[in-house]
């Protein structure tokens, strides 16, 4: 559902289908590749801000790399906004795979209410907020998209910074609130996750204006 809502803001100049079906689930597999990474960092460092900040911070490098690999070198990417469409394709899939393990648990521990109760809070916030990070990260690199290759890498390391750093607060906030004050303040954090998506998407509309300009040599 949200990839098509995502989807339907790029009408004008759709990417391939059969790229972004290819992006949807080598996200997903993307899981994979995360999960022994994150158990060493958990190994290795104690809870807090700087488990959660290398945990998100190897998120958001791995969607990274899928979408260079996958979709970044194709002839298709050629206008800034596609970056943001490929890292948020990607980012679906990597929701999509991950929200799966979280319900099987779910359902495993707590029965059918458990699941459904899980199955809601990560539809209206942790998937939105794989979106929103990722789409943030591609936004920045559209921005450099008409610049030179060591300035793309710059915009790159520093849009991976800001999704880092973005995925790591709502889950530390997603974290104290449910264990400190109980599920309704969480619902303050998914509003705040929910402002933010609203700026994306005139962060997204500004981006769909940027332009290359060409000097014609005469």
């Amino acid at each position: 559902m949200w990839l098509w809502f995502w989807l339907k803001e790029d009408k004008l100049r759709p990417e391939p289908r059969k790229l972004l079906i290819l992006s949807f689930f080598v996200g997903a597999l993307a899981v994979i590749l995360v999960l022994p990474f994150q158990a060493l960092a958990n190994n290795l460092l104690a809870p807090g801000i700087a488990l959660l900040f290398v945990w998100a911070g190897l998120e958001e490098l791995v969607k990274l790399g899928v979408a260079f690999f996958v979709d970044f070198r194709k002839k298709t990417y050629d206008e800034p906004v596609d970056a943001m469409i490929y890292l948020l394709t990607v980012a679906l899939g990597f929701s999509a795979f991950e929200n799966i393990l979280f319900l099987l648990k779910s359902y495993g521990d707590g029965g059918l209410e458990a699941g459904l109760t899980t199955a809601s809070m990560r539809f209206l916030g942790a998937t939105l907020l794989h979106v929103f990070s990722s789409s943030i990260l591609g936004g920045i690199i559209a921005i450099s998209f008409c610049k030179n290759r060591r300035i793309k890498l710059y915009y790159a390391l520093m849009g991976l910074i800001v999704a880092s750093v973005l995925h790591t607060l709502f889950n530390f906030f997603i974290i104290n609130q449910d264990l400190q004050t109980g599920t309704g303040n969480i619902l303050v954090v998914f509003l705040a996750l929910w402002i933010g998506v609203l700026g994306l998407l005139l962060f997204f509309e500004k981006i769909k204006t940027i332009t290359c300009k060409i000097k014609i040599k005469n």
